[in-house]
């Protein structure tokens, strides 16, 4: 069912990587750098751009063709090597995407309340933050381990409004994973799916049942102006 979207918004909550950051090539750098150490070929940044949004473990299945099993203990031992590499070199290649700086100025200057929710962990995403000088207000990042429950449960979006004293039915939130969009609706919030992200070519944002897709991060001041 479709949400109106609030007008005026107290509040935008954004996804990281995929939504807010450009990141795949430093995750991609990271898992190059563990495929190398292991005697594999490396996976095209390309080939391996659409699996980001699911997170490190599943980029190691991919590529490694393992069977996700979090008990598994090789897969748990490549997970922990990963995150070293990707720790020691996170922002080398990544950038907020383009017009998303625009997107944040209008909402500072609107007074328009903003935060992110990631399943990231809270430590990467603050590190990768503090590389890139972005900082949100009321320092609102809530990571995958911020809470006992991480999307698509809607505990962590309802955090971030708690951080900032708004209401959820006055919050949008943004992101490019089919759970960003389930834990967005489960928290009564509205929903806007970020076309230019890291899903899945076999399931596309216009699937997601989102209130609104865009193509590119400008077009949410279009939305917020309503």
């Amino acid at each position: 069912m479709s949400h109106s979207l609030p007008h005026p918004a107290q509040a935008v909550l954004f996804d990281l990587d995929g939504t807010l950051v450009d990141s795949y090539g430093d995750l991609c750098n990271a898992l190059n750098r563990l495929e190398a150490e292991c005697g594999n070929d490396p996976t095209p940044h390309d080939v391996m751009r659409p699996y980001v949004s699911l997170g490190a473990m599943k980029m190691i299945c991919i590529a490694f063709d393992v069977e996700f099993n979090k008990d598994n203990p090789r897969l748990q031992s490549l997970w922990k090597q990963l995150l070293r590499f990707y720790k020691e070199d996170i922002a080398s290649l990544s950038t907020l995407f383009p017009g998303m700086s625009e997107v944040l100025d209008y909402l500072r200057s609107s007074g328009i309340r903003w935060g992110i929710v990631t399943n990231k962990s809270e430590g990467l995403s603050r590190q990768l933050l503090d590389a890139l000088e972005v900082y949100p207000p009321e320092g609102c990042v809530v990571g995958g381990d911020t809470l006992p429950a991480k999307k698509p449960e809607p505990e962590p979006l309802l955090h971030a409004c708690r951080i900032l004293g708004a209401d959820p039915e006055k919050t949008i939130y943004v992101g490019d994973d089919p759970r960003d969009i389930m834990a967005g609706k489960s928290a009564g919030m509205a929903t806007v799916a970020a076309g230019y992200g890291y899903y899945m070519p076999d399931n596309p944002p216009d699937f997601w049942e989102a209130d609104r897709i865009i193509d590119n991060p400008v077009e949410l001041i279009e939305i917020l102006l309503g």
